[in-house]
């Protein structure tokens, strides 16, 4: 595949914490990971300073940013700014995609990212 042409399937997913396994995917500058998280995953309070934008498939995943919280059904779309305090709950299994901008160096380089270093000991 060239730089400019990807195939999820040809990605091996990775699980960054626990129930939520990503198949990660960078332009020059944007991250982009589908997502199959379990029914039940949390996602811990966090921020970092990307934009977020969370484009939901399947399932239903309650999310929180900045206090307010929705459930994001298919065929919903949430952004979160750059930042902002938020967190999640998969109601259901879900296949969610998450773009960021800039690109995410910890999810490129496979370095420690702010979800692993905010969930609980």
């Amino acid at each position: 595949m060239s730089d400019t042409l990807f195939d999820w399937e040809k990605i091996e997913p990775r699980t960054v914490i626990p129930g939520f396994h990503g198949r990660f995917m960078h332009s020059g500058a944007m991250t982009f990971v589908l997502w199959q998280i379990d029914a039940g995953a949390t996602l811990p309070l966090h921020s970092h300073p990307h934009e977020q934008v969370v484009h939901q498939f399947e399932g239903e995943l309650e999310v929180t940013v900045d206090g307010l919280t929705t459930v994001l059904k298919p065929g919903m779309v949430a952004v979160v700014p750059p930042n902002a305090p938020h967190s999640g709950r998969a109601l259901t299994a879900c296949r969610t995609m998450d773009v960021f901008h800039p690109l995410r160096e910890d999810y490129r380089t496979g370095a420690p990212s702010v979800l692993q270093q905010a969930m609980p000991d």
